[in-house]
């Protein structure tokens, strides 16, 4: 677990807590998503590099901090990761955004790729894999597998909830990925769902089944 950071903020568990609340309302839920991808962002984002740029204040000039570098991009696993992806834009809009088409099949577990579409030049940029979910872990492992294909050489992954069966399979498949979440739950059931969990993030950021 060394490579993994449980972001324990009193007010990302406040928020998490209500999300688990089976009678959260979709548009409650959806929200809260926003909400804690903002604090979860911080997090994550806070080594990143800066130089310093002369800018002029209202009273004078000055050399001022600024992010360093090509811009960050985020790569969202569909179509949960979008949840978390739409918070993080708020804090940097500026970034590029990855899209990663993948489906869990139900019966065997195993991902499905139907959709790939991400900027180019991943090999000199930062790239935040989200997805709320580390579950079975096999999502996050093929679509860090696809984004090291076009190059990409600098992840992260965050996620909202985990199982300790998928931070296992995700650091043992990728050990220079390191892994933001939540929370790191008790177990996986027998369907591949975290428990407690708060069921499936798509189904309750969408109102589907």
């Amino acid at each position: 677990m060394s490579n993994v950071t449980v972001v324990d903020h009193p007010l990302i568990q406040h928020k998490l807590t209500i999300m688990r609340n089976k009678e959260t309302s979709t548009a409650g839920f959806r929200r809260l998503l926003r909400e804690i991808a903002h604090l979860l962002c911080y997090e994550v984002t806070r080594d990143l590099e800066l130089e310093q740029a002369t800018i002029e204040t209202p009273i004078q000039e000055m050399q001022a901090p600024t992010l360093k570098g090509k811009k960050l991009v985020f790569a969202s696993i569909l179509r949960a990761g979008n949840g978390l992806l739409e918070g993080m834009l708020d804090l940097v809009p500026a970034a590029r955004v990855a899209h990663i088409g993948i489906y869990r099949d139900h019966e065997t577990l195993q991902p499905v790729e139907y959709y790939f579409k991400a900027p180019s030049s991943l090999d000199d940029r930062l790239i935040i894999v989200v997805d709320p979910m580390l579950a079975t872990a096999n999502s996050a492992i093929a679509a860090v597998d696809r984004l090291k294909r076009r190059g990409a050489n600098n992840l992260r992954f965050l996620c909202l909830l985990a199982a300790p069966e998928g931070v296992e399979k995700f650091t043992a498949a990728h050990p220079d990925v390191p892994v933001f979440t939540a929370a790191i739950d008790d177990h996986l059931n027998e369907k591949g769902y975290i428990v407690p969990g708060l069921g499936d993030a798509g189904d309750r950021m969408y109102g589907t089944k």
